[in-house]
């Protein structure tokens, strides 16, 4: 494909990918179709499948963006420190997630689903920037922890990952959760996004 079509398919993407994001704002995940997508775009809905094939698609688009924004900021820790005590570390990390609020919202959706529902090709793009995450991560720990052996590296990772699917819904639980767990009693403290993270890497370094 020439440059030029790559860069127009590539915006055409970008600007579906965008409304996307604008709808997922005020809306949920199951509310959201792709005919309101196209409505906040210059594409009919016919269009869109030129592009994407499915809802689950698009989303996971603007997953992978949220894990490319996020790779952005923990390369910013490597490159910006030379050495980080383990609470520094923790800080770092746990306020580089409290700044990706909707990548922790995706997290929290059916991955499965999302994943299932998307074709070989988009998820192995997606799955490019998921394990640059975990590769970024890994050089975060071995530049700061450079006694960690590579089998406890590998222990933090696959700890802190799956972990991180949980940490939109303790944190951001809404009013209607927050009284149906009062009605059932359940003891339930509402926790900050930066403190579940930094507590559970400080138990992990």
């Amino acid at each position: 494909m020439p440059k030029s079509s790559r860069k127009t398919v590539e915006s055409r993407k970008d600007e579906i990918i965008n409304a996307c994001e604008k709808l997922y704002a005020s809306m949920n995940f199951k509310d959201i179709t792709l005919g309101d997508i196209s409505r906040e775009t210059s594409f009919s809905r016919p269009s869109i499948y030129n592009y994407f094939r499915t809802k689950e698609e698009i989303f996971l688009g603007l997953m992978q963006r949220e894990y490319d924004l996020w790779n952005d900021d923990l390369r910013v820790i490597i490159s910006e420190n030379d050495t980080l005590t383990d609470d520094e570390l923790a800080g770092e990390i746990a306020h580089s997630l409290e700044n990706r609020p909707r990548l922790l919202k995706l997290l929290s959706m059916n991955h499965y689903d999302m994943e299932e529902h998307s074709s070989p090709e988009r998820l192995t793009e997606f799955k490019k920037s998921y394990g640059a995450s975990l590769d970024i991560m890994r050089d975060c720990l071995k530049k700061f922890r450079p006694d960690m052996e590579e089998d406890a590296r590998e222990r933090f990772i696959f700890v802190f990952f799956p972990f991180m699917f949980g940490i939109y819904p303790y944190a951001v639980a809404t009013e209607k959760q927050l009284d149906a767990m009062k009605e059932a009693g359940v003891n339930f403290t509402r926790c900050s996004v930066y403190k579940l993270i930094y507590n559970c890497i400080r138990k992990l370094l």
